[in-house]
Formats: C-alpha cells, sequence, structure tokens
C-alpha cells in the first residue's frame, strides 16, 4: 500500500516537473518585447520634446472614442524610438488603447509604409497613473533629422477632469471620432494647434558625441506668433545650425518653451525653478541647456496687484543663480540669454524697464554661466533701444515674427556645444 501510494505520488510530481519545463521551454521560445531600456549598442537622446501643463476638462476636446494625431519634428537621427506619453497633471488615470508613430505626408496624413505600432511592455494598451509618464517601448523605425514624426492614439471612454497638454504649439493636430488607428488619412478631422498627451521622442543612436540642447523658456522660445507647421520658432534654427555644422551635427533640440510662463511664480504651467527638474533635467542625453526667462514676472510690475509680483532684479538673479546650480550639478553647462525689449507691449511699464536693464546687465557681465546669449542687442532697433526692431516685430512689440526668431537662431554662438 505504502509502495502504491510512493509511486502516485512521484509520478504525480514527475507531470508536474514535465508540465513545468515545457512552460519555460515555450517561454524561452516566445518573441520577447522590446522594452523601453538603454539599448545595447548606443544610448537615447531626446529629440524631440515639449513641455506640457494642465488644463481643465472644461476647455479639453471630447477624447472619449476618438482618435488623435500629432505631429512631432525630429531633430536628430536614429536608428530606433521610444515616445514619452504623459499624465503629469492629470487627477485621472489616463488609458491609450492604441497607438502607432509614421512618417508624415502633411496634412493629417502618413506614409503608410511607414506606420509602425507602438506597444508598452509588448501589449498595445496603456494605463499612465495621474502625475505620471509613461515610455513605449523600443519600435525599431530609422528617422532621419527633421523628419515630421506623425503620433497617432486612440483613447477609449474615460475620465479626463485635467488633461496635460501644451496650448499655442504651433503645430496643427488632428482629432477624428472612431478608431482610425492605422489610417492613412482621416475622413474629417478636427484640427487643434496643441498638443495632448505627448512629451517626447527619444532616438537611438551610436554616435558617443550625441546629445540634446534644452531651451527653456517663455512663449519666445515656444515661438508664439511663428508661422504655423512651419518649425520657425528660434529654436528650430538653432537645431537646423547644429545639424549644418560638422563639428555639432550630433545634437538635438528640444523645446521646453512655455508661453506665459515665469521664473519665480507660477502662471501658464509651473514656474521655471518648479518645471526645471521635469522639463530639462530628466531629457534623454541632456549636456546644455539655454534659458530665456523672465518677461513675463516683469510684465507684472505694470499692476503689482499681488505682492507676490513685486520683483526685483535681485530676485530673478537669484533664480536664474538656481537654475545654473542645479544644472551644474548634472555636469549640464547652461547659457542665459538676455530679456529681449517689451517697450508698445500690453503690460510694459518703466519699472519693469528699470529691472529688464538691471537684470540684462548682471547675465551679461556675473560670470555665472557658461555662456551668455545676447538676445536683447540682436532684436533691439538701435533707433530706440526698448522696443524690437520694426523688421522683428510681430506686431504686439512682445514677441518676434519669423525674420526675429531667425536672428535669434543664428545669433547663438555654435563654440558652446563644441
Amino acid at each position: 500500500m505504502c509502495a502504491k501510494v510512493w509511486r502516485a505520488g512521484n509520478q504525480q510530481r514527475l507531470r508536474r516537473g514535465i508540465h513545468l519545463a515545457a512552460v519555460c521551454l515555450l517561454a524561452m521560445l516566445a518573441p520577447l518585447p522590446v522594452i523601453a531600456e538603454t539599448p545595447a549598442n548606443g544610448h537615447w537622446v531626446g529629440s524631440w520634446a515639449n513641455a506640457p501643463f494642465a488644463q481643465s476638462n472644461s476647455r479639453t476636446p471630447d477624447f472619449a472614442g476618438a482618435t488623435f494625431r500629432q505631429i512631432a519634428h525630429n531633430t536628430l537621427a536614429g536608428k530606433s524610438l521610444r515616445i514619452r506619453f504623459t499624465n503629469e497633471f492629470g487627477t485621472e488615470p489616463l488609458e491609450i488603447s492604441a497607438a502607432h508613430v509614421a512618417i508624415s505626408a502633411g496634412h493629417g496624413t502618413i506614409q503608410p509604409e511607414t506606420d509602425h505600432p507602438v506597444t508598452f511592455n509588448g501589449k498595445p494598451s496603456i494605463i499612465i497613473p495621474p502625475g505620471s509618464i509613461a515610455l513605449s517601448d523600443v519600435v525599431a523605425m530609422a528617422t532621419p533629422p527633421f523628419a515630421d514624426l506623425a503620433i497617432t492614439c486612440y483613447f477609449p471612454s474615460q475620465q479626463i477632469d485635467v488633461a496635460s497638454f501644451h496650448g499655442e504649439a504651433d503645430q496643427t493636430s488632428y482629432l477624428q471620432k472612431g478608431n482610425f488607428i492605422g489610417a492613412a488619412k482621416f475622413d474629417s478631422p478636427v484640427e487643434l494647434t496643441s498638443w495632448y498627451f505627448l512629451k517626447g521622442v527619444d532616438v537611438e543612436t551610436t554616435a558617443e558625441s550625441a546629445a540634446a540642447v534644452v531651451t527653456l523658456g517663455d512663449s519666445i522660445t515656444d515661438g508664439v506668433h511663428s508661422s504655423l507647421d512651419a518649425n520657425r520658432r528660434w529654436p528650430d534654427i538653432l537645431a537646423h545650425r547644429l545639424q549644418s555644422n560638422e563639428k555639432t551635427s550630433n545634437l538635438a533640440v528640444l523645446n521646453a518653451g512655455m508661453g506665459a510662463n515665469r521664473l519665480l511664480h507660477d502662471g501658464t504651467g509651473p514656474n521655471a525653478l518648479a518645471r526645471f527638474d521635469r522639463d530639462v533635467l530628466t531629457q534623454s542625453g541632456v549636456k546644455y541647456v539655454i534659458v530665456l526667462e523672465g518677461i513675463n514676472d516683469i510684465g507684472r510690475l505694470v499692476r503689482n496687484n499681488d505682492p507676490a509680483d513685486a520683483v526685483t532684479a535681485e530676485d530673478m538673479e537669484m533664480g536664474l543663480q538656481q537654475l545654473a546650480a542645479r544644472a551644474h550639478d548634472h555636469n549640464i553647462k547652461i547659457f542665459a540669454a538676455t530679456i529681449t525689449p517689451f517697450k508698445g507691449a500690453g503690460y510694459y511699464s518703466e519699472k519693469g524697464e528699470v529691472v529688464r536693464g538691471a537684470l540684462n546687465q548682471w547675465i551679461r557681465t556675473s560670470g555665472v554661466f557658461d555662456g551668455v546669449v545676447d538676445f536683447d542687442k540682436v532684436v533691439r532697433d538701435p533707433a530706440n533701444p526698448l522696443m524690437l526692431l520694426p523688421a522683428y516685430d510681430s506686431h504686439d512689440h512682445l514677441h518676434p515674427n519669423d525674420a526675429g526668431y531667425s536672428a535669434m537662431g543664428n545669433a547663438i554662438d555654435l563654440s558652446f556645444f563644441q
């Protein structure tokens, strides 16, 4: 009797062992997902980015059961890529049911032969917790510099109280009701000029010198009033110059400009000190940062209704010094740009002009930074240095036009990056 029980127990264990071995063998033979990790033969460098902030549900488009196609202007070639999606400012989980990436053919269409599905740990969908980002798996898709990537997502019906978005993108996106995830063309899309739930694109490169330059700023860095869909912001001009110079051709430019952003206090989105880690330090391969921040702090002096708006040049110097120290702690070179003229703008004041002049003088002479970009000198009117040169003025006396942005991008000393 004991022998029969012993034999029965061993047979059961033997069957379990055979089953486990078979499962292990199948697991080894099954294709593994290519997850979002550091590539074995290269490294990740950010190639495109934007700076997201919060938008309430009352102003957010209806993404429920809709497909959304957004364009990212790639600034560095890569042998593969991964995409950063964001729910950093969301208060509810964000579900992406499906995502694809392809080369844009313009006007919301794609080149079908370049279309690739995007996965997350091998799965086609993901739920991103509030306050978080998600990296896609590696997409085996080679991209040349300055390709327009069409990133398409399908969203299920879900609660979105606060969206992570970037307004005034100067780039058209396309929203279509229904699931059109693999469609080359949408039937009747709604056109938007903001990015939603999309933070950046990294590319894999084997070039050891490849790195990213982050441009941190307000609407002037964001490119407000530049031509729609033309990529004529000053960071775009810089990216083309870097790419055409043999010594800097492995550098990407990531635009972290944010309209109405301030250096010291929250305005549209978190202040620059608060978002420095999120928008600069966490970028892949960042080695340089150019800071142009402060005009919106200065502009508040026109009314000074809130004691927090009563900033001084010394306050702003402290803020910029903090950014420099944090950049240097991460072995990132930091270049400061002088604040451009704004006489004639809606929030101009003589008090603000005094602060701007003092701050610019400190930027030029303090020695805190690894270099200075004198944008003030580049775009001001020699006949009236408190104003933009008329040929560079978008007519609001604050933001440059395409010619002004081009002058800014062309004024940056490329030896900073060699």
